[in-house]
């Protein structure tokens, strides 16, 4: 697989990394650790080793699950974690602070079974923790060698301003897919500006634009979607127009639907690194032939414009959840 270089800076990942969270985490019954361990291990194979994680899925088993995965290939292998949420009495807590940064670096390094951490991101913005605290604090971590680089996700772009002006952030993280439009507004323009790189997560819409979740769709107990606005049963059947485009388009590509919506990702910037999901390795395959799907410039015109037209119903998060996102 090809490699993109995130930003200005000089970390080059492969062009699609794997999101690892629903390994351990948020969609469900956990599935079968051997069967992870070797999906991770096929989809390094594969030439996918850009990997994602946090200390908060599971919390910790899924930096446990990745060491354990890819100890063979250490050094082939860019590791992104994540610090700043917490599981205190169930319920997910934000907490940037410097001493909980520098307390958690160590955690991670040991479940990681690594001298330094590739990519670290502060996974949401603390509203009571200034931003220039935070960037001093990454900025201590990579002097000290315990991090290479660091990077914001779903931070709002003067957040990222000022970050950025006291240690450069490599990347920034959040979620971009034709159904989640927003950050083409401020934030995709503010990243080429800075020299920023932009990594998507849930590039297929949490599995939406796969085309293989429909209203008749019943999620787990524990599957995240089931309390998302955007996966509730009328949302879902008003926004099966787009799911609907994109298998007309990947009809006439002779591609999957999956692959759709990651080419056309892939096809907005250069150093755009998109980080679907799953825990199958069949569909880490489906993803990376992604990679090898190229448009016109009138057929990505043609894509973007009808998804244009079709208005996304229900947000993508909860009203709480909601209130983490763009500061």
């Amino acid at each position: 697989m090809k490699t993109r270089r995130l930003g200005t800076s000089n970390l080059e990942v492969s062009e699609i990394g794997l999101g690892a969270m629903g390994m351990s985490y948020a969609y469900g019954a956990v599935p079968d650790k051997k069967k992870m361990i070797k999906v991770l291990q096929e989809a390094v194979e594969l030439g996918e080793h850009f990997i994602d994680t946090a200390e908060v899925y599971g919390p910790f088993t899924n930096e446990e699950l990745i060491a354990e995965a890819l100890a063979p290939y250490k050094k082939d292998v860019v590791i992104a974690t994540k610090v700043g949420i917490k599981i205190i009495d169930g319920k997910q807590v934000v907490d940037g602070r410097p001493e909980v940064i520098e307390k958690s670096v160590e955690g991670s390094l040991k479940r990681l079974k690594r001298e330094a951490i590739d990519l670290y991101y502060l996974h949401r913005v603390d509203p009571n923790t200034p931003i220039e605290e935070v960037a001093l604090t990454m900025q201590k971590l990579i002097k000290a060698g315990k991090i290479k680089h660091w990077g914001l996700s779903e931070a709002g772009v003067q957040t990222i301003r000022k970050a950025h002006a006291i240690e450069p952030l490599t990347a920034v993280e959040s979620e971009y897919s034709l159904w989640t439009r927003e950050p083409e507004e401020e934030l995709l323009p503010t990243l080429e500006e800075l020299g920023i790189g932009f990594v998507p997560f849930s590039p297929l819409g949490k599995g939406f634009l796969t085309g293989s979740l429909d209203v008749t769709t019943e999620f787990d107990a524990g599957d995240s979607r089931r309390s998302l606005p955007r996966f509730q049963k009328d949302a879902m059947e008003a926004n099966m127009q787009l799911v609907n485009l994109v298998k007309q388009v990947a009809e006439k590509k002779q591609a999957t639907p999956a692959q759709i919506a990651l080419a056309w990702i892939l096809a907005q910037k250069p150093w755009i690194v998109p980080i679907p999901g799953t825990t199958k390795i069949e569909r880490v395959k489906e993803n990376m032939g992604a990679a090898s799907i190229q448009f016109s410039e009138k057929e990505l015109q043609e894509l973007t414009a009808a998804a244009n037209q079709i208005q996304i119903v229900g947000h993508r998060y909860t009203p709480e959840l909601a209130k983490r996102v763009g500061l």
